[in-house]
């Protein structure tokens, strides 16, 4: 195979490149190993007719009309902005983000941080936004239950990703523009990829020598993995999820997610409900519901990374495959795996975005 531009991957970042740079006429080939394309941006429907997410919940957000604009021009978007989470803390159902008032209630009265000074690890920069019964609560067991290690292990970065809420918003999130793909995410990763060809069970890094990318070969897949674990392998983890339906309720749960941060719990992190994630007419023709349990793991096979793992010790060893990246001519090595870093869907669109102009030099 010899092209100007090859994409290994065809995921948001692989995908959004390609799209650039085929539309900028560059001759553009995309190969993935999986089966299908899309990277973690795929879904199915049930045969309930519940539309359902292979990697977990997709919902996309941005506050930039640039970038609404560009998501919809591969198929509309339902608006949505269902996105409410709850966590089962002793037997009831309390809103995550948590808000002040929850916490006032739950400690009887006024609060303070229990931590004081510049956090060094996730722990401590928890404990900076919240009480210690609080966090024990609501936080410790969770992540641990993430990410299989101890919370004060963590980078303190990693709590960036949620903080104490003053009102009762009972949104996860709140952007402009919030919205599913009315076709799905499997179709309108195929309307963006419409026109590239794409080669799926092909392994890039078991046929490196029957490729030649004569312009730049654009690798999204783990760096370590491409550079054959020179240093040794990065810690990634994922997800087993199982699907249960049910037929007998309507709705089974509060709202599309709910959080299990409680060792009793089980080890599951969290229970998805996609009925929420329908619209209302919609979902008021289908019987029954469809629920999704969440287990994270740490996986052997690379095509079952989904999130890089935030401490020390992984960031220096990314930091030795970024630099041996950098080096090496005629390649871009980008996205999640590949810049071993957490995107939003928004971001990571909008960081191939930017790569792709540097790659045309505009």
């Amino acid at each position: 195979m010899n092209v100007d531009y090859l994409i290994v991957g065809s995921g948001l970042t692989g995908a959004t490149i390609a799209r650039h740079l085929a539309d900028h006429g560059r001759e553009v080939v995309v190969v993935d190993r999986r089966p299908q394309i899309g990277g973690n941006v795929s879904d199915s429907v049930h045969p309930s007719g519940i539309r359902v997410h292979t990697y977990g919940p997709h919902c996309f957000r941005t506050n930039s009309e640039e970038l609404w604009e560009y998501v919809n021009r591969f198929g509309g978007f339902c608006p949505f902005d269902g996105l409410r989470v709850k966590s089962l803390v002793d037997g009831a159902y309390e809103d995550w983000p948590i808000t002040e008032s929850c916490i006032r209630r739950l400690v009887g009265g006024t609060w303070t941080p229990e931590y004081r000074g510049v956090p060094g690890n996730f722990e401590e920069a928890s404990l900076s936004m919240m009480p210690r019964v609080i966090y024990d609560k609501f936080v410790k067991c969770y992540t641990e239950k993430q990410w299989g290690v101890p919370a004060h292990t963590l980078s303190a970065d990693l709590a960036g990703r949620f903080c104490i809420r003053t009102d009762k918003e009972p949104r996860l999130m709140q952007y402009k523009h919030q919205g599913l793909p009315e076709e799905g995410y499997s179709e309108w990763m195929g309307n963006m990829l419409g026109g590239i060809p794409v080669l799926l069970n092909f392994d890039y890094l078991q046929n490196r020598e029957k490729c030649r990318a004569r312009r730049l070969l654009v690798f999204t897949g783990a760096i370590d993995e491409f550079f054959d674990y020179r240093f040794g392998k990065l810690c990634y983890r994922g997800q087993i999820r199982e699907h249960f339906y049910q037929t007998d309720v309507n709705y089974a749960q509060p709202c599309f997610q709910v959080n299990n941060p409680q060792s009793e719990n089980g080890p599951n992190v969290r229970t998805i409900e996609w009925k929420h994630m329908m619209r209302a007419e919609d979902a008021q023709s289908i019987r029954g519901t469809v629920l999704t349990t969440e287990r994270t793991v740490t996986p052997d096979l690379p095509d079952l990374y989904e999130y890089p793992f935030p401490d020390v010790a992984n960031r220096k060893l990314f930091e030795q495959y970024s630099q041996l990246a950098v080096e090496l001519p005629g390649v871009l090595i980008c996205g999640r795996l590949g810049e071993y870093r957490y995107y939003d869907m928004d971001q990571a669109i909008v960081r191939a975005q930017v790569l792709a102009r540097k790659v045309l030099g505009s």
